[in-house]
């Protein structure tokens, strides 16, 4: 019995206790752990691993003999490590990441400064603005209320007048390239042959009253100056109640003021002026939009910038004219209305008055509303359309009447040659009638 290490070679000759150590590869030569060593190189043969008697725990290599060409002297091949490559690939990602989130951060940063300067951020003005890119509030587009602001602001005038020991302040607006401009009949004033127009750039030029209505407080100037921008006229009798308005003019002596309000009401009609003096009347757009004295004889104009009214009057609850402020009641005269009488007085030098050849009682007819007609002119377009003395009017094209002057200032508002339904009571019978408007032969 043997414990694997008393035997004999095949020759007969006894093994050593403790086999020697297996010769160091030769130089060159490849090593591969835990493989058995080739025949002439270890005390073992060439099937030693499948021995059965060999002692496990032996020292096993195979030594690879090196090529001709390590023999030689040349180079060992080289070595590469496999986790080099890879280290160096996470390396690389690395750094390209942190390259790019430095880059993506200062870019941001430099945006958001740029914005917050641009827009004023933190208490931050920016001054000026880039060579030839207009100022922000120009690029507004044009059917906004800027933009029809920024439209129309160059054909407003501020008119300055002085006659009669005294100076006035009011507004007007550019109807003609040729310098025809409409404002106010209270801005011109009585005795007034001249003016001064300001633009809204600030430049002057001297300006001649051509004429005026006084009852309907019209007055044309023309100014010494061409090539102006005219204004665009709307369709008064086309304008609704909440439709959006603009008022434009020279407040309280603010040049190019604007302000905004929406059409409260149409055909408000009153009269205006004491016994004695010059009375108006209006059957006026009512507006909400702010309006004060100076505003007189400028535009109002709806939403697309097209005008509709002379602004004129306004309602306050003040005593005398100097305490007067706007409270949110303001009246244009109807543009229809005040391009007609405007082109008469260009044409003519001065403008017609619509009638209807009826005179009305200073009273009322008791609690049932109308007014009562005091005499008709025999040849006038009432009595041809058969109303008579003692009659009561009670609409004038469907608008009901309850004092004189709401008559004569909605007839005011018709052109000569239109045709109105009249509603009236005879006594105890409604009656209608068309009545073919005049103007006055005076």
């Amino acid at each position: 019995m043997t414990d694997g290490w008393n035997w004999r070679q095949p020759d007969g000759t006894s093994a050593p206790a403790y086999p020697p150590s297996p010769a160091a590869p030769a130089a060159g030569a490849r090593v591969t752990p835990g493989a058995v060593p080739g025949p002439g190189s270890s005390p073992w043969w060439s099937d030693a691993l499948h021995d059965p008697w060999r002692n496990p725990a032996a020292p096993a290599a195979v030594v690879v003999q090196a090529s001709p060409e390590a023999a030689a002297g040349a180079a060992p091949e080289p070595v590469t490590d496999p986790d080099t490559a890879r280290r160096r690939g996470l390396g690389s990602v690395f750094l390209v990441s942190l390259i790019t989130a430095l880059l993506a951060g200062a870019l941001g940063g430099s945006l958001g400064y740029a914005f917050a300067v641009g827009r004023g951020a933190g208490g931050t003005t920016a001054l000026g603005s880039a060579p030839g890119e207009p100022p922000p509030a120009a690029r507004r587009p044009p059917e906004s209320l800027a933009g029809v602001a920024e439209r129309l602001l160059p054909s407003v005038v501020t008119v300055r007048v002085s006659g009669n020991g005294g100076t006035g302040l009011g507004s007007g607006f550019v109807v003609t390239r040729d310098g025809y401009v409409i404002t106010n009949d209270h801005v011109v004033g009585a005795g007034t042959d001249s003016a001064t127009v300001v633009f809204n750039d600030g430049s002057t030029a001297p300006a001649e009253v051509v004429g005026k209505d006084p009852e309907a407080d019209i007055a044309v100037i023309k100014v010494s100056r061409t090539g102006l921008q005219p204004v665009e006229f709307g369709d008064s009798d086309g304008v609704a109640v909440g439709d959006p308005v603009l008022a434009f003019g020279t407040p309280l002596s603010l040049a190019n003021t604007v302000t905004a309000g929406i059409i409260s009401a149409l055909d408000r009609t009153f009269r205006q002026g004491e016994a004695g003096g010059q009375v108006r009347y209006y059957a006026a757009i009512q507006t909400d939009a702010a309006v004060n004295r100076g505003n007189s004889g400028g535009p109002l104009v709806d939403g697309g910038g097209r005008v509709i009214g002379v602004n004129s009057v306004i309602q306050t609850p003040a005593v005398d004219e100097e305490t007067a402020g706007n409270v949110g009641l303001a009246f244009a005269i109807p543009i229809n209305q005040a391009k007609r009488l405007a082109q008469e007085i260009i044409d003519t030098g001065r403008a017609r008055r619509t009638v209807i050849g009826a005179t009305v009682g200073g009273a009322r007819s008791g609690g049932s509303g109308g007014v009562r007609i005091s005499s008709v002119d025999p040849a006038g377009p009432a009595a041809e359309a058969g109303l008579r003395a003692g009659d009561v009017v009670l609409k004038l094209d469907g608008k009901p009447l309850e004092d004189p002057s709401d008559l004569i200032a909605l007839v005011r508002k018709y052109a000569p040659g239109s045709v109105v339904s009249v509603e009236y009571r005879r006594g105890s019978e409604r009656q209608a009638a068309s009545v073919t408007l005049a103007a006055d032969v005076k």
